[in-house]
């Protein structure tokens, strides 16, 4: 099948410099001899990010998969064949025309043998900016088309959040879309608390494209009005230096504790709000009686939780009172859901803010965590764009996105969500296209044997990365700055044509053409395409999106006029956006979507699904690790969001290498563990626990609480037994939910060991 854009076109249209829109920054694009040789800084940008020019290099070097390729165990025994071999078989070269049919005809006996829910679709985004070019969206339109797939629900950043939060405020994605902006903080926030910090690091993404960086701005802005930021947090890091934050470096995994005797000190002191939460919340009375030890003997005070969390009474008991005395804004990192029954700290959280009574008002009130992502606190236009229409999916099951090893484990077994018991589809085949399972799953040995079960698995993938290494067909695609697209979101105030820079490397295909042409060959092109070509559809998606636009009072120019200027930027609303000011200023004509109409604080609907992993009020409930039960030895270890790369995407490139000299990921450790450990700083060292391990860099610094190391996440997967070599800590991690009502994922609750490594 023909590429759908020839050098031509690539060539003539261009009359204003190459752009394109990454998940991590807008860039414009030099290129020479038909290559791209530099990404350089949006210049409507003030703090670009440094991860888009790793990409450089690794466009066309050797780990490009520049041709369609089938595991060689899998080509020669068939289906199902040598399953354990993934990740260590070669590959054998095929032309597009043989994998258009292997596939086709793997899908045809599956879903007719199996059923569809056999078949599961494991994309998880975060593949291209581009509006057109979202793998997960061409994939499930694609699988629609021949009759449905298993799907999952929720994502690894915040599962637990998604699924608790609405019983509490009747939604959770309209409040990430409209926390209240910074500024709004800076005009009226006086005392801005951080769980988990305002991590910069992890500002530099958004989904969909990222036009100016604002969460430096903004924070800095914030500072510099007098705000007083505490960074509650083991990592002093979690914050810029430069705002001066006090720090209060907790244990990993006792935010809730915390969270409980802040609000034990309110309530015994009186200083919570009792006229607000009569009039905007439910089941105040049933937390209250737990926080004074009513329903088990315990009181909350700040003496009990400094003997969980770490941080003195004292302390504890001050930083409740400045709280109560000033216009308080209460952060909680995403990083928070990650934990063991991290359902709770949302909700402690909220119910924290609840008692203060300043939520829904200007600058105050609880904010879903500000620089988890760019648009967090950006003051913008909601406009509903177009999106590549998927179709509809015919097959009900699913499973929570984190629970894909225990599917692969236990077809047939049952599992609890969200108030309902569901079971575990038998399957046969996977097929993913954007993301990277052996980057963000959880022990990844266990996943490894797991992942040996199904009969068949597809990746669309372009460079050898694990996921590419372990499937049994592989399709090459393309990159962004190999194909035309929009940057086109919601999230973020720029849209901005995404120029096809380079011919694409090889014989890569966009997912589009991918699934064209399997499509094609299955008999179902005309439904897939609807006879649209991919710059068809995306002048469809442009002229639905001004369509729905208009309907919202924002006029976006014409096609032609886009792709001469390359870019716009749809003004912000007059006003700061204040997260659930409506419902604050009118209660009754504005409810929240939950059963009360008001924040629950007590959910008789989660106590009524009986779980004893998740009671009907925010509590705290120990971890499954944590420092409080560690060995003798044993080390918390946090794998935090990387600084120079979005999850794994260009780990091979050049930005991320260069802060790996030595080959592995580096590790944070305080010089006093080291010292008891005889430990020096440069040296390669074994993490490592039951479950498996992974070599690192030691790097030491006093930025980190005792007891506690860091490792980011992202390293490509290198096995070695049951080491990686590279550093990927997800060798390591937990692989349980949070609890049954969100089964999400708790990376952050994890305890290892930490040695010289004794082949260094």
């Amino acid at each position: 099948m023909a590429q759908s854009t020839r050098k031509g076109s690539i060539m003539s249209k261009q009359t204003r410099e190459l752009l394109t829109s990454t998940h991590w920054g807008t860039y414009r694009v030099e290129v020479k001899d038909g290559k791209v040789t530099a990404l350089r800084g949006f210049e409507e940008d003030p703090d670009p990010s440094a991860i888009g020019p790793g990409i450089v290099d690794v466009l066309d070097g050797p780990t490009r998969i520049t041709a369609p390729m089938v595991r060689k165990g899998w080509l020669e025994g068939g289906p199902g064949a040598a399953g354990d071999r993934r990740g260590a078989d070669d590959f054998v070269e095929i032309t597009w025309d043989e994998a258009n049919r292997i596939v086709a005809n793997e899908l045809d006996r599956v879903r007719k043998t199996h059923g569809n829910r056999a078949i599961y679709a494991g994309s998880y985004g975060w593949a291209s900016a581009g509006r057109f070019h979202h793998a997960q969206s061409q994939l499930k339109r694609f699988l629609n088309c021949i009759g449905g797939f298993t799907g999952s629900k929720n994502t690894y950043s915040f599962a637990a959040a998604e699924v608790v939060v609405p019983h509490i405020l009747g939604d959770f994605r309209t409040y990430i879309d409209t926390t209240t902006s910074w500024a709004s903080i800076a005009s009226d926030c006086e005392l801005f608390v951080a769980f988990g910090g305002v991590p910069l690091k992890n500002g530099q993404i958004s989904q969909g494209g990222t036009g100016a960086h604002v969460q430096r701005g903004g924070l800095l802005a914030a500072h510099e009005a007098g705000v007083r930021f505490v960074n509650i947090s083991p990592l002093r890091s979690d914050i810029l230096d430069r705002v001066g934050a006090d720090w209060l470096a907790i244990r990993p995994s006792t935010d809730v504790a915390l969270m409980l005797a802040l609000a034990h000190v309110l309530l015994n002191e009186g200083l919570h709000d009792p006229d607000f939460l009569d009039r905007f919340t439910v089941g105040f009375d049933r937390f209250a009686a737990y926080l004074r030890g009513g329903t088990d003997g315990q009181a909350k005070t700040p003496e009990w939780a400094a003997e969980i969390c770490g941080i003195p009474a004292g302390t504890i008991a001050k930083l409740a009172r400045d709280m109560a005395a000033s216009r308080t804004m209460i952060s909680t990192a995403w990083a928070l859901t990650r934990q063991d029954h991290g359902e709770q700290p949302f909700w402690a959280a909220i119910a924290l803010a609840a008692m203060l009574g300043q939520i829904g008002l200007p600058g105050t009130g609880i904010g879903f965590g500000y620089s988890a992502m760019n648009n967090t606190g950006l003051n913008r236009r909601q406009i509903n764009y177009a999106s590549f229409p998927q179709g509809r999916n015919p097959v009900p099951d699913f499973i929570p996105v984190a629970r894909v090893t225990e599917m692969l484990e236990n077809p047939g077994g049952r599992f609890e969500y969200d108030g309902k018991t569901y079971e575990y589809p038998d399957i046969r085949l996977v097929w993913w296209a954007g993301g990277n399972p052996f980057h963000h799953h959880q022990d990844l040995n266990r996943m490894r044997r797991a992942w040996a079960r199904p009969e068949t698995i597809i990746a669309n993938e372009w460079c050898w990365n694990a996921l590419a290494q372990h499937a049994d067909i592989v399709l090459p695609c393309t990159t962004p700055l190999e194909r035309s697209d929009i940057a086109l979101t919601p999230k973020d105030p720029y849209q901005v044509v995404m120029d096809q820079a380079i011919l694409p490397v090889g014989q890569a295909r966009d997912d589009h053409g991918i699934f064209r042409g399997v499509a094609a060959e299955m008999g179902v092109e005309d439904m897939f395409t609807e006879g649209k070509s991919a710059g068809e559809w995306q002048r469809w998606l442009w002229d639905v999106s001004r369509q729905q636009a208009a309907e919202q009072g924002v006029e976006l120019p014409g096609w032609d006029r886009l792709q001469r200027d390359g870019w716009i930027r749809v003004p912000a609303p007059a006003a700061p956006t204040i997260m659930l000011e409506a419902f604050r200023t009118d209660p009754t004509a504005n409810p929240l979507a939950t059963p009360s109409g008001k924040i629950e604080i007590y959910s008789e609907t989660i106590a009524g699904f009986g779980y004893d992993d998740c009671p009907g009020h925010p509590a705290w409930m120990e971890p499954a690790e944590w420092l409080g039960r560690a060995d003798p030895g044993q080390l918390h270890m946090i794998s935090n969001q990387p600084r120079n790369k979005l999850h794994s995407q260009l780990d091979h490139g050049s930005v991320s290498r260069a802060d790996r000299p030595k080959g592995v990921e580096p590790v944070m450790m305080h010089p006093a563990d080291a010292a008891a450990r005889k430990l020096t700083g440069g040296q390669i060292v074994r993490l490592h626990n039951t479950r498996g391990a992974c070599l690192a860099e030691l790097r030491l610094s006093d930025a980190i609480r005792p007891g506690v190391i860091q490792i980011a996440t992202g390293a490509w997967l290198d096995p070695q037994g049951d080491l990686c070599r590279r550093g990927n800590p997800n060798m390591l991690t937990l692989d349980k939910g949070t609890s049954k009502l969100a089964q999400g994922p708790i990376a952050h609750s994890c305890l290892v060991m930490v040695e010289a490594c004794a082949e260094a």
